[in-house]
């Protein structure tokens, strides 16, 4: 299976302009120069032949979010998207583990869309056994990882890791 996990885009803050001071983190959305950007490292991802079959992103707002844009940008189908509680933050990474396993079955490329440190911590556990390595993948990084199938330990190899402006300097 190819898994790519993907940050969020830039969000919005509370107090930003236009934004409520009360603003929760869950609700936090996309600024518009978080979309555009995303857009164009969307033309990256494409010109180095990146395809999802399946998007799984966390329930907060930024999250899913950036699973539509990169859903629209790409042509994938509405139904293609699958929401989960183990991508949010504080989320049980044996529970995601299970739940991927379960959706590889009908797709062989993976894009999960979550945040941060949880996803610099799958991939240190994919691809070391250890959630503590120091990996840094910056809110629109994509990484790509390969596994026969996923467990709670070292059982992926990562093919990559890129910084959203080098995304946007492959298009």
């Amino acid at each position: 299976m190819n898994l790519y996990i993907l940050r969020h885009a830039i969000a919005a803050d509370p107090g930003d302009p236009g934004m409520p001071a009360a603003l929760s983190d869950f609700d936090r959305p996309l600024t518009a120069e978080g979309r555009r950007r995303l857009r164009r490292s969307i033309c990256g991802m494409e010109a180095i032949g990146v395809q999802f079959d399946l998007v799984v992103s966390s329930p907060l707002v930024r999250a899913i979010q950036t699973a539509e844009v990169v859903m629209k940008a790409m042509v994938i189908p509405r139904d293609a998207l699958v929401v989960t509680e183990t991508l949010a933050p504080g989320g049980s990474h044996a529970a995601l583990v299970r739940e991927v396993n379960r959706l590889a079955e009908r797709a062989g490329s993976i894009v999960l869309v979550g945040h941060e440190p949880c996803l610099s911590e799958l991939i240190g556990l994919f691809c070391s056994g250890r959630d503590d390595a120091s990996i840094v993948l910056k809110k629109g990084g994509l990484a790509k990882l390969e596994s026969a199938r996923l467990r709670t330990g070292r059982c992926a190899t990562l093919e990559w890791l890129l910084t959203p402006k080098q995304l946007r300097a492959m298009r």
